[in-house]
C-alpha cells in the first residue's frame, strides 16, 4: 500500500513557521508532493530524514515551483515536460519507480480577466501528450493544484463563478478531456455525490470559515490502475495554507 499526499503550501517559508513538519510526520506518507512552493535553490535547508527530496523552481524568484518527497529512491526523477517554454515556472516534478510514474504538478492559473487563460490552453494540450506519453509505458498517478473546480459539484457556487478562472468552460473541458483519454479523478470515483468537500478556499469573506470553498486539487490515475485506489480523501482539518493536503491510498 502507497500512501501518497499532495499540498500547495502557498509559500513554504510561511508554512514552516505554522506546524507544517508537525502535519508532515502525522501525515506520514511514502509520497509526499508540494506546489507553490515560491522558493529558489539554497533558500531552504529542509531536513525529512527518511526521505529523498526533489525540487524544481521556477526562474522567477518567489513564485511557483515544486517539490517530491519519498521513502523510496526513484528509478530516475526529471523536472518540465521537455518543453522549454512551458519548463520556466518548476511546475513538474516526474518520479519514476518500478510499476508507475507519479508526478507533481502546479497547472497554470489563468488570472483574473483570463489573460492567461490563452497560455493555459497551450500548456493543458502540451500536458495531455506528455502524461499520454509516460501512460503507453506504464501507469501514470499525477497530483497537485490543478486549478480548475470540473464539476458544480466541485465549488460552492457554480453560478456566480462561471466564466471566472478556474470554472471556465475551457478548462473544464480540458478536464473531460484528460479523463476521455484513459485518466481517474480518485476522489470522484470514490465519492461520485460527495458535496462541501474542498480543497482550496479565498482568504477573502472568512471563506474557510464557512466552508465556501473549490476542489481543485486532485489525484488523477490511468484508468488500468484505477482498480487499484482503496481510498482518496481531503484532509479539511490541516491548515496553514489557502489549501488542504489531499490523500491517496494506492494498493500495488
Amino acid at each position: 500500500m502507497k500512501k501518497m499526499i499532495s499540498w500547495n503550501v502557498n509559500g513554504l517559508r510561511a508554512i514552516l513557521g505554522k506546524n507544517f513538519i508537525e502535519d508532515f510526520k502525522k501525515l506520514d506518507a511514502d509520497i509526499f508532493c508540494l506546489q507553490e512552493t515560491k522558493l529558489q535553490e539554497g533558500q531552504h535547508d529542509l531536513e525529512l530524514p527518511g526521505y529523498h527530496q526533489y525540487w524544481n523552481y521556477a526562474a522567477k524568484k518567489g513564485y511557483s515551483g515544486t517539490a517530491l518527497f519519498t521513502k523510496e529512491e526513484p528509478l530516475s526523477v526529471s523536472y518540465g515536460i521537455g518543453i522549454e517554454e512551458h519548463d520556466q515556472e518548476g511546475r513538474v516534478i516526474t518520479a519514476e519507480f518500478p510499476d508507475y510514474y507519479l508526478i507533481t504538478v502546479y497547472v497554470p492559473n489563468s488570472q483574473g480577466e483570463l489573460k492567461r487563460l490563452p497560455y493555459r490552453m497551450e500548456w493543458e494540450d502540451a500536458w495531455l501528450n506528455y502524461i499520454k506519453t509516460l501512460d503507453a509505458k506504464k501507469p501514470v498517478v499525477y497530483c497537485g493544484d490543478l486549478n480548475v473546480a470540473h464539476e458544480e459539484i466541485d465549488l460552492k457556487n457554480p453560478a456566480t463563478n462561471h466564466k471566472n478562472a478556474g470554472f471556465t468552460d475551457e478548462e473544464r473541458a480540458k478536464f473531460s478531456r484528460v479523463l476521455a483519454n484513459g485518466f481517474t479523478d480518485s476522489f470522484r470515483s470514490l465519492h461520485p455525490d460527495a458535496v462541501d468537500e474542498y480543497s482550496w478556499w479565498s482568504y477573502r469573506m472568512k471563506a474557510r470559515d464557512r466552508n465556501v470553498g473549490w476542489r481543485i486539487d486532485y489525484f488523477v490515475v490511468s484508468d488500468k490502475i484505477k482498480d487499484h485506489i482503496k481510498d482518496a480523501s481531503i484532509h479539511q482539518e490541516i491548515f496553514g495554507s489557502d489549501h488542504c493536503p489531499i490523500e491517496l491510498l494506492l494498493d500495488f
